[in-house]
């Protein structure tokens, strides 16, 4: 019996062990397949990114080169036929990253020298923030009505905004010059301003978000005596900072990049933003053009950089209030 019985343990003995090498190989195999996964997925996440910044690398790191180097390199880019057409590029273009010699003359060109480069960049200051701030304090009232108060009424006109917002902008650009001719206000600032502060984006956005509001918020401020106002600047408000951040800085990235808008609206060049100077690039101002884009993506970058957590929280966040 004791052999028996030994014979029995020292078997069960193996078959654990057994199982145990099973298991620990399962988990050595499942290991090796997250680790698979992560390490490829990232490979994937770096190869993207360096993708989508060359561009922005290789405008920065030509913005240092002469004159000269850059048209030996990109030249026939520009090039043009004496009827103002296009030359086919029959030789491969050169990307260069890193100049021969390091000059700054561009730069002394764009801020020193030739003021009309930071005249435009101060008009697409000029033509951009009072968009983003107005369009701001319009879409907040009119998102805490959408969500406020019920009715078809309020359907109709809601949906009309959704029907607004699909519409890509060159559809409403010949209504709009309509209208801004009727009121006298082409050629000024007016008329980039006021079809981009009644936009309907941030409605649509804001509304979205603040019907994701708790009712029971609302509720128990107006059990406690708040009237709308209190409603709105004290509940509603403070939880769709993130959304409001989101929206501010996707609007201000959506303006600041406009080039239709001045160039029909406002026929004097004096008035136009950097960025139609950018979209009409000469074969002479390729340089220029690399130094003025360089200054051009400082403020998205910066207005990125110091609404980062916004951005994020308004994108994916999708309740009304964290717990």
């Amino acid at each position: 019996m004791g052999a028996m019985w030994k014979a029995r343990m020292k078997k069960k003995e193996l078959s654990l062990e057994k199982w145990q090498k099973m298991v620990s190989k399962k988990a050595a195999r499942r290991k090796y397949v997250a680790f698979s996964k992560i390490l490829i997925a990232t490979i994937l996440s770096l190869f993207f990114a360096v993708l989508f910044l060359l561009p922005t690398f290789l405008t920065f790191t030509n913005s240092f080169m002469a004159q000269s180097e850059i048209s030996s390199n990109y030249g026939q880019v520009f090039a043009t036929t004496d009827t103002g057409g296009k030359v086919f590029i029959s030789e491969r273009v050169n990307l260069k990253f890193i100049p021969d010699m390091v000059s700054f003359s561009q730069y002394n060109t764009v801020l020193l020298k030739s003021p009309d480069y930071l005249m435009k960049f101060w008009n697409s200051v000029i033509l951009v923030v009072p968009i983003v701030i107005f369009q701001l304090v319009l879409a907040t009232f009119a998102a805490y009505g959408f969500t406020r108060y019920t009715g078809r009424i309020k359907e109709i006109v809601f949906f009309s905004y959704i029907i607004l917002m699909l519409m890509p902008f060159q559809v409403t650009l010949v209504p709009n010059f309509l209208v801004t001719d009727w009121l006298n206000l082409l050629d000024t600032r007016w008329a980039i301003w006021l079809p981009g502060i009644v936009s309907p984006f941030a409605v649509f956005l804001l509304t979205k978000y603040m019907r994701k509001i708790p009712a029971t918020y609302l509720e128990a401020g107006q059990i406690d005596g708040a009237g709308e106002w209190q409603l709105f600047s004290l509940i509603a408000l403070p939880l769709c900072k993130g959304a409001i951040g989101a929206v501010a800085i996707l609007v201000f990235i959506d303006y600041w990049n406009m080039v239709e808008q001045p160039l029909i609206l406002i026929s004097d060049s004096n008035y136009h933003p950097l960025s139609v100077f950018l979209s009409k690039i000469k074969d002479a101002e390729i340089g220029l053009a690399f130094a003025v884009a360089t200054i051009y993506m400082v403020p998205p970058i910066l207005v990125f950089l110091y609404g980062e957590e916004y951005l994020i929280e308004g994108i994916t966040y999708q309740g009304g209030i964290k717990g």
